[in-house]
């Protein structure tokens, strides 16, 4: 890019919400856009994670967008390959190539308060947008624990969405730590293969056997040549999660007939009552996200597999060292241990209209109006926001939703026309943000008895949708400008640098006088 680039919108993240943001932006005739990349293609979660067994929890023909559907997919829960390659096609068919900046890392975003523009320093130069639309994802920085010890460790050391495909595990001793999803399908592919492995275990998760299968070619076929029978599948899946949704926002209760159902699961496959005592958990189901596997528990079952019911605490050498204080000699330690969610590093290099970076403005949670907007970043979205989340679902859904809403508030943009930008209204995100909290406290996330990667570091959930897709999809079809101040930039004074249009306020302002509504966006 050259050094003083300008666009109307700069896209951060080329996985399925930036993707997604392109496409729509294409959509809506704009074309003056990036999209930025830290990573050299796109593809997102999808491309960093290519662990053994890595595949989605979701059913792929619902995994994917509405408005590109997929007859050609595998299988019914479809592998990472096959997903990463849905989104390079994505990328060919809607044109996106000429937008893409890869190796274009985005080291600082600040917000001009004369010009109205984002400035962006990138590790491949800088530019300006008068939008940026944030699509790094929830899932994009991986988390590991700071072990005591670990830097004396002798063997090797990777994250679980940092594979070291270089190494062979083939042989060795290895501690898995972590049984998050992640967790579940790396064990399976990995236990025939090495000597020991030892799987560090601080809470059991909830598993239920995948209804996964391969889809004939017959299948396949019907799907190109009638269109709508894709889209009736599509439906079909979308409408049991929705009906789905009231057990886990309002009625966890109900959710006992699935708890029973998932511990004859365990008892089928685990015979050993000590190991099947391990594996029990203490809590609801559905508090944590419940995770989808054949494979997981048989595995756990033989006989160079320890469980070990407590977290990793301390490493000393080569020796791995629990908090219970069993110990066990192990040649690699793979964590499969989360990524930063509720303190997303992209958020240290926002700064926004009052000099504060994001972080900063959200140090005692996030808060967003509509899990889109943040009251003194205007013109700043996030794809996946605060409160976006699902527990039960497909993140595409969500994500198609909050298109629509960056749709509309680029519409809005230009409705008003000249230099303009939007901020949202401190009192309308706290409005938004305490409606949805008041309902997430009868959900199985907030009273499941468990303690999860929803939870930020003040135990509030600041990242699952409490309500159905249908409702959310409601709740941002548009922009409604009374929740947001409106910005002019100031006059150009004789002399002084031009770009400022013309009948704009003549003093800048950072909360900007709020206008009447719009009637196309009201």
């Amino acid at each position: 890019m050259t050094e003083h680039e300008h666009v109307r919108v700069a896209v951060i993240g080329s996985g399925f919400g930036g993707l997604g943001a392109a496409v729509r932006l294409r959509r809506e005739g704009i074309t003056d856009f990036v999209v930025l990349e830290r990573a050299g293609s796109v593809g997102g979660t999808w491309r960093d994670n290519s662990y053994p067994g890595c595949a989605c929890d979701v059913p792929s023909h619902l995994y994917s967008f509405s408005f590109a559907p997929n007859p050609e997919w595998p299988r019914t829960f479809s592998g990472q390959e096959h997903i990463r390659a849905y989104l390079e096609h994505v990328a060919d068919v809607f044109r996106l190539r000429p937008h893409l900046r890869f190796d274009s890392e985005v080291r600082m975003m600040t917000w001009d308060t004369e010009k109205l523009h984002w400035r962006i320093e990138t590790s491949s130069g800088f530019l300006t947008a008068d939008v940026v639309v944030s699509a790094t994802g929830p899932l994009s920085d991986p988390k590991i624990p700071r072990i005591p010890g670990i830097d004396t460790f002798t063997g090797k050391v990777f994250h679980s969405a940092r594979w070291d495909h270089d190494y062979d595990l083939r042989g060795k001793r290895v501690a898995m730590v972590g049984t998050g999803a992640s967790a579940i399908q790396i064990v399976p592919e990995i236990q025939p293969d090495v000597a020991r492995l030892t799987l560090f275990q601080r809470t059991p998760p909830w598993v239920m056997p995948r209804v996964d299968r391969a889809i004939g070619g017959a299948e396949r076929w019907v799907h190109r040549q009638l269109p709508f029978t894709t889209q009736a599948r599509r439906g079909l899946l979308w409408g049991i999660r929705e009906l789905q949704v009231q057990a886990f926002t309002k009625r966890p209760h109900q959710l006992g007939v699935v708890e029973r159902l998932a511990k004859r699961n365990i008892a089928r496959a685990v015979k050993d009552p000590a190991l099947r005592e391990k594996l029990t958990p203490d809590y609801r189901i559905g508090c944590k996200r419940i995770l989808l596997s054949n494979a997981y528990y048989p595995a756990l079952t033989r006989p160079n597999v320890d469980v070990v019911a407590s977290g990793l605490a301390e490493i000393d050498g080569s020796t791995v060292v629990a908090a219970d204080g069993t110990r066990a000699e192990v040649d690699a330690i793979v964590f499969g241990t989360g990524f930063h969610v509720t303190d997303m590093p992209i958020a240290d290099r926002v700064v926004g209209a009052e000099g504060r970076t994001l972080a900063q403005a959200w140090e005692n949670g996030m808060k967003s109006l509509r899990g889109a907007t943040a009251a003194g970043f205007p013109n700043w979205m996030t794809i996946i926001g605060p409160n976006t989340g699902l527990g039960n679902s497909s993140m595409i859904l969500m994500i198609e939703s909050q298109l629509n809403y960056m749709a509309d508030f680029v519409r809005q943009l230009d409705v008003l026309g000249g230099r303009a930008a939007l901020d949202a209204r401190p009192a309308a995100v706290d409005a938004w943000n305490d409606r949805v909290q008041e309902r997430m406290q009868r959900t199985v996330w907030n009273t499941g008895g468990c303690t999860s990667w929803y939870l930020d570091a003040n135990g509030v959930n600041t990242t699952v949708w409490p309500g159905t897709t249908t409702e959310f999809r409601g709740a941002t079809r548009r922009v409604d400008l009374g929740e947001y101040d409106v910005l002019r930039a100031p006059k150009t004074a004789p002399g002084a640098e031009p770009g400022a249009e013309p009948g704009a306020e003549s003093e800048p302002r950072t909360k900007g006088t709020r206008k009447k509504k719009v009637e196309a966006g009201a």
